[in-house]
């Protein structure tokens, strides 16, 4: 059978929009994830600060990560597509601040960008190029709030000072409207303490939503410390 220009016309963009919803199906939603900075400098592996110096007393961007329903995940979707720092130069100073890299030696936060860009953005290509990857990270971040949400609740960052997990979900609960994953880290006295908070967001990185599954993370005790960053310990290196 023989197709005239038009009917081919036809056929090519049944194709291509078949293509798009394909690829706009790669993931089913994200883990927006970020951590308490005293509890990632009190491990075995201690941190170094920035090179712009020690960061606030706030919860800071690990990453936004595509996940499927099953619980696994896509990574490194596309080598052709470099984390090119440029794409972000004005956004650097507000990175640093609210995505700050805590690994030795010291850095800028470039490394770090880089891996988030490389091994998860990528994956998400029919949501947002590059910048809108971070943008979007950044404004989750804002409207989570989650160190304003547990303040709310009487848990402020205090050294020697316990909770129960159910007082620490109940609080982001409370304050986002779906419940977190919380994940714990062990101090040198053996206690737990919180570490990182896993939040769900819909497939567009716009909205929270209820978590379709939880991550695999390093489980918390009911007996939980929310450590001040002000004792944390930092290594030397520059």
């Amino acid at each position: 059978m023989k197709l005239n220009g038009s009917a081919f016309f036809i056929l090519f963009l049944v194709i291509q929009s078949f293509a798009i919803l394909t690829v706009a199906k790669d993931f089913d939603f994200f883990y927006f994830v970020q951590q308490w900075p005293a509890s990632y400098c009190d491990s075995r592996r201690g941190c170094c600060y920035p090179k712009t110096g020690k960061p606030a007393e706030d919860f800071s961007i690990h990453g936004l990560w595509p996940n499927y329903k099953d619980g696994s995940y896509p990574s490194n979707c596309d080598s052709s597509n470099p984390f090119d720092d440029s794409k972000v130069a004005n956004l650097e100073s507000v990175l640093q601040k609210q995505w700050p890299t805590l690994a030795c030696p010291s850095g800028d936060g470039l490394k770090f960008w880089r891996h988030e860009w490389e091994k998860h953005g990528t994956c998400a290509e029919s949501v947002f190029d590059e910048r809108g990857y971070f943008e979007a990270a950044l404004s989750l971040k804002k409207k989570a709030n989650l160190l304003h949400a547990l303040e709310n609740a009487g848990i402020k960052p205090t050294d020697g000072k316990f909770h129960t997990m159910g007082q620490m979900k109940d609080a982001i609960t409370k304050s986002v409207g779906y419940a977190p994953f919380i994940e714990c880290n062990v101090d040198s006295s053996g206690y737990h303490q919180l570490y990182q908070v896993y939040q769900c967001v819909d497939a567009s990185a716009s909205n929270f939503i209820e978590c379709p599954v939880f991550p695999h993370g390093r489980p918390c005790g009911n007996k939980v410390e929310f450590p001040s960053f002000s004792s944390a310990s930092s290594h030397d290196e520059l």
